[in-house]
């Protein structure tokens, strides 16, 4: 029985994020994608995808959200409990890949979390790293500070997003969504964090 390549993502933004990645950076496809629309429902999806006897290899991408640390933490534990040894303390910078036991059946797995496993973050934090620097960042950055207080609408954690946004809205197209401004080249996918994020992918699903 072939055995194949999963990926879990949050939701409908990272599956498409991912899927141009690979495209601009020529990697090919990744067979399963599954968004769980939140972090919570993926991350108790895990221990059974690990126990999928069809699965080589399973990326995991979720949000660092408040504390890198705690996700983290929530992940390796779970790959602990199903029998992996080399799980490292810490996420490594360049994205973590967990080899399974020898002789083992269980997946090797790849695990980033956003933006870039070291901070704290969601996804357009990743996202914000790859918006190129023609200042209109600056701007909207100014725009989102000046806005008086009594007329914010959406809570502190949520200023990337609201930040991202407000910059992809003053592009040619405004408000593509994060793959198709990939695609479009509004999204830098030359950018480090970009670049990196696609040697993971390649070192997960592609060798």
């Amino acid at each position: 029985m072939a055995r194949k390549c999963v990926l879990m993502v949050e939701g409908r933004d990272d599956e498409n994020v991912v899927k141009n990645i690979c495209a601009q950076h020529k990697l090919g496809e990744i067979e399963t994608i599954h968004p769980y629309e939140g972090k919570d429902a993926l991350l108790e999806a895990i221990d059974v995808r690990l126990k999928e006897s069809d699965v080589s290899a399973l990326g995991i991408i979720v949000d660092a959200d408040a504390d890198v640390h705690a996700r983290w933490q929530s992940i390796s534990n779970r790959l602990t409990n199903a029998g992996y040894v080399h799980v490292p303390p810490n996420p490594l910078a360049e994205g973590t890949i967990v080899t399974p036991p020898t002789g083992s059946l269980l997946p090797k797995v790849g695990i980033w979390l956003m933006p870039d496993n070291q901070t704290s973050g969601i996804l357009e934090d990743f996202i914000r790293l790859l918006i190129p620097e023609d200042g209109l960042l600056d701007h909207a950055r100014e725009s989102l500070d000046g806005i008086p207080v009594g007329q914010i609408r959406f809570p502190d954690t949520l200023k990337p997003k609201a930040l991202v946004h407000t910059w992809l809205a003053w592009q040619e197209q405004p408000g593509r969504p994060f793959g198709v401004s990939i695609a479009a080249g509004y999204l830098d996918h030359n950018a480090p964090a970009a670049t990196t994020f696609a040697g993971w992918l390649q070192r997960t699903f592609f060798l």
